[in-house]
């Protein structure tokens, strides 16, 4: 059974991916921990494309020049996973969408992101408001082969932020069967029913039934 290198820096992500997959027998390294200094060109036009840029992105550098941070190890010894993920928002055509993590430049702070959306959903009542979190998990093995996984959840776009618990545009995004933000729900509550939870579920069965 092979280790895990989890292409992405962000705490938050990692914090998740772990407690999801931490019965899975495996340890799982961030991009960071590894010692990888690879930056994907997000080329695709959907979270599956993208998220696979991202694991063939790490993959062909651990290829080229081994794994730093973990000294006697090869990119033979791991799969690589990835994710893309983000918000689509149906009063506003799809966005942000793909573009999620880079919506109004990568150093605007989710905070002034979060406004700037509620500001453009100024009037819009709570039956236009629908929107979902979409997550796809891309996986490269060391034979080359490639597996994905895709998980949503669907919800709608509060009128202010609210909760501690997430990160990203969790404050705004709310669940329909309880008027609650993801950002308020307890982790192990925003696990079970979180889009990268229910993608990265899936990308487990996928490994089991591949013997990795």
């Amino acid at each position: 059974m092979k280790d895990i290198i989890f292409a992405t820096q962000n705490a938050g992500k990692m914090k998740e991916i772990r407690e999801i997959l931490k019965d899975s027998g495996r340890r799982i390294y961030s991009q960071k921990e590894a010692g990888i200094d690879a930056e994907a060109e997000e080329t695709g036009s959907t979270f599956a494309e993208n998220a696979m840029i991202k694991a063939e992105t790490v993959m062909d550098w651990c290829r080229e020049h081994g794994i730093p941070g973990l000294p006697g190890r090869t990119a033979a010894d791991f799969l690589v996973l990835a994710d893309d993920s983000g918000l689509e928002i149906d009063a506003l055509n799809g966005e942000p969408g793909i573009y999620s993590a880079r919506y109004l430049g990568h150093e605007t702070s989710y905070r002034e992101k979060n406004a700037d959306l509620i500001a453009r959903l100024e009037g819009v009542p709570k039956a236009e408001r629908s929107a979902r979190f979409v997550c796809a998990i891309a996986a490269v093995f060391p034979d080359g082969s490639r597996e994905t996984a895709l998980g949503t959840i669907e919800g709608y776009i509060g009128w202010k932020e609210s909760g501690e618990n997430g990160f990203g545009y969790d404050p705004i995004f709310y669940l329909y069967e309880t008027d609650r933000s993801t950002a308020e729900l307890p982790p192990e509550e925003k696990n079970a029913v979180s889009h990268r939870g229910r993608a990265l579920r899936k990308m487990k069965e996928i490994l089991q039934k591949k013997g990795e």
